[in-house]
């Protein structure tokens, strides 16, 4: 993976900021054309807030989900502390998912640097920014809500069937894929498990709470290796 630094000024306290680059497909990356004009507009805003931006690619990733080389490298050394921001010239650059964008967002928080996506004005240090971002994790939370309502109707009409809810258990695959999202984009097992008893989903046995090794358990399964697998 190669680093781009573009230096502006020498200004000893210049924000550092990672540029993230992506395009889907190998033709896409060949041809620089998406690449470059993300980068313009990233070095136009840099421009303006007097940002040193180093940029960084993942060329010829989707974003199904937050497990790409550029990326991943990137949120460790923002958790670290050796950048303060991640910024994007548009938000499906980083995610095309709700949910996994709503994980970065409190990510972003817990650990203390700023997310901005220039598309949507998306800026964890702004009131505006915050408005934008609250409103795509009351998003996330809908669709999770959702998700809980669908298992819990599905466990119902399984018993009015007379279907035995015993072994094997199985989740539900929005569930499954709630959880491994969530572990890529960084959440610890205790926040996953208290995330979802808050949100109501019940676990594999339909039990009303999940603890870290219920969650450490569907992480370690089958159907979460179909999510992980060739990413």
């Amino acid at each position: 993976m190669a680093a781009t630094r573009r230096k502006r000024t020498s200004n000893p306290t210049a924000v550092r900021v990672l540029g993230y680059l992506r395009v889907s497909t190998a033709e896409q990356a060949d041809s620089r054309a998406g690449l470059d004009a993300q980068r313009a507009t990233i070095a136009a805003e840099a421009e303006r807030q007097g940002w040193t931006v180093e940029y960084v690619t993942d060329p010829g990733y989707s974003a199904k989900d937050l497990n790409r080389p550029a990326l991943t490298d990137a949120l460790s050394r923002l958790d670290r502390g050796e950048a303060d921001v991640l910024v994007a010239a548009k938000l499906d650059r980083v995610s095309r998912s709700v949910a996994d964008f709503a994980a970065l967002l409190d990510r972003s928080r817990r650990k203390g640097w700023r997310l901005v996506c220039l598309d949507l004005g998306v800026d964890t240090s702004t009131a505006s920014g915050e408005l934008v971002s609250n409103m795509i994790a009351s998003a996330a939370q809908y669709e999770r809500r959702l998700i809980s309502q669908r298992t819990k109707d599905g466990l119902a009409a399984k018993r009015a069937a007379g279907v035995r809810l015993g072994r094997p258990p199985v989740l539900p695959t929005e569930v499954v894929a709630r959880i491994v999202r969530e572990r890529q984009a960084g959440a610890t097992l205790r926040a996953i498990a208290e995330g979802l008893t808050a949100d109501g989903v019940p676990t594999a046995r339909g039990k009303a709470k999940w603890s870290i090794s219920s969650v450490q358990a569907v992480l370690a399964g089958q159907d979460a290796a179909r999510f992980t697998s060739g990413s």
